[in-house]
């Protein structure tokens, strides 16, 4: 079988990535790369690789690596896809692609001329209670949909990130997290027109940006969608997310062991059990493998990525201006 060496770029949010690679049997994990020597070396050792850097572009060049995640901090995502790209590697980048849309454009343009292929780690497409709710939806279990909710909902208290990267200005809570919920409501429901949304700061007021968002989504076909961010909240993490259909109602989270449906004609709720995987990186992976291997389409590809992105950026521009704004399409 054909085996592909891979590369992780950013060992925190990338640790998992490294051990999807060591599990995936149409894989090697060739390198690693941080800016943080002593976190580095720490990984290389556990997961006997030899090679381990600090400087990703010493690895652009390397004819044994074919695919390549980065999982650096948001801010960085297009400076470090973009010479993978560039020199023909596969590229599976972290969520949110960027943190704008000037550098989704730049990833974008590398891609289409990458000889390589690029996946946004979208990974709630990867959550088995998403997956089940999408193939109900489509199957017409729940009848047309009218209303849709998502939410991330998450406390970034002691959360802060290495050199507290998530508290730098250029990441709002919408893009840097709430993308989650946005981008599990367009794969569900399609992208969205327009939206309007409305903040405050009333939790993390060390923070330089609004901690909580509430947002209404204009979908196709008329349907109305909410999205709940915090990164204040006290309770624990999840996605709860329901949808509305003319004949019937999913809840669904991305922690729980179920999904519930109500159908109508029922008298009470049904559980349909489903894995918890909340972060399921090893079948996000193995999803890309296939992909290159095979020579299929991406799905979550870099304009899927920049929808994601345009449509958080439309949240928090529309929370600051106090106005609806439309949302582009790439």
């Amino acid at each position: 079988m054909e085996e592909l060496g891979a590369a992780v770029i950013g060992l925190r949010m990338g640790y998992a990535h490294a051990q999807a690679y060591l599990k995936n049997p149409r894989t090697r994990l060739v390198a690693l790369c941080d800016t943080d020597a002593e976190q580095l070396k720490k990984v290389a050792e556990q997961l006997k690789v030899e090679t381990a850097v600090t400087d990703f572009k010493e690895l652009v060049g390397r004819a044994d690596i074919q695919i390549v995640s980065v999982a650096t901090p948001d801010f960085d995502h297009a400076d470090h896809s973009v010479p993978f790209l560039r020199a023909g590697k596969n590229v599976l980048c972290e969520k949110p692609m960027t943190l704008n849309l000037k550098d989704a454009l730049a990833i974008i343009e590398a891609a289409d001329k990458s000889k390589g292929k690029f996946m946004v780690g979208q990974v709630s497409r990867f959550a088995p209670g998403f997956v089940k709710t999408r193939e109900l939806i489509n199957a017409g279990e729940i009848g047309e949909l009218f209303y849709v909710e998502s939410e991330y909902a998450h406390s970034y208290e002691n959360a802060r990130g290495v050199g507290d990267w998530r508290v730098d200005a250029r990441r709002h809570v919408v893009i840097g997290g709430g993308c989650h919920a946005v981008d599990l409501l367009r794969w569900i429901v399609g992208h969205p027109q327009r939206v309007y949304a409305e903040s405050n700061h009333k939790n993390l007021l060390d923070w330089p940006a609004d901690d909580t968002t509430v947002a209404l989504y204009h979908f196709p076909n008329n349907v109305l969608g909410r999205l709940f961010c915090s990164m204040g909240v006290t309770r624990p993490y999840t996605m709860r997310s329901c949808f509305y259909g003319t004949k019937g109602t999913i809840i669904a989270d991305n922690t729980s062991p179920a999904i519930s449906v109500f159908r109508k004609g029922d008298e009470k709720w049904s559980e349909i059990p489903v894995e918890t995987a909340s972060h399921n990186v090893e079948r996000e992976i193995e999803v890309f493998v296939r992909h290159i291997l095979e020579g299929t389409p991406v799905e979550t590809d870099a304009r899927e990525g920049a929808r994601t992105v345009a449509a958080c950026l439309g949240a928090v521009t529309s929370s600051r201006s106090g106005k609806p704004e439309m949302i582009p399409n790439f």
